[in-house]
């Protein structure tokens, strides 16, 4: 079911400044900044030669990764996101298992415009996993 890895996605206090790094210490080619109010996030991609770096940042108060920098304030690994070919079919399949999808139970759509679902971590030993459709 699950495709190629996607990207990692590191929760930051400010992605600006993570970004410089990757840009300025690794010579790295960054995308511009992106805010997703629906999920609470400002990110910016980190594009690699084989796969992508996300580096998310709280978007306002409610967002997940504020409560996650509180408990991380330097950041950390949040999240790993793997392709699907269709993600209601994954929906299904996953939900069959036992798995627990996060929020609504249904589809959003994430930073590259495409239908996305997050796993709960009790499901995949501790590791937040997000689905997004190819």
């Amino acid at each position: 079911m699950i495709g190629k890895l996607n990207h990692v996605a590191i929760a930051v206090p400010n992605v600006e400044n993570a970004a410089s790094k990757y840009k300025d210490m690794l010579g790295a080619k960054v995308s511009d900044i992106i805010e997703l109010p629906d999920h609470g996030v400002k990110t910016i991609f980190v594009n690699l030669n084989n796969t992508k770096i996300e580096l998310i940042e709280p978007l306002g108060e409610s967002s997940p990764i504020e409560s996650y920098l509180k408990r991380k304030p330097d950041g950390g690994m949040h999240h790993i996101c793997y392709e699907v070919q269709n993600i209601n079919d994954a929906c299904k399949k996953l939900t069959d298992n036992g798995a627990t999808i996060l929020g609504s139970g249904k589809p959003s759509i994430g930073a590259h415009g495409k239908p996305v679902i997050f796993l709960h971590p009790k499901n995949f030993n501790g590791t937040l996993i997000e689905l997004e459709e190819v």
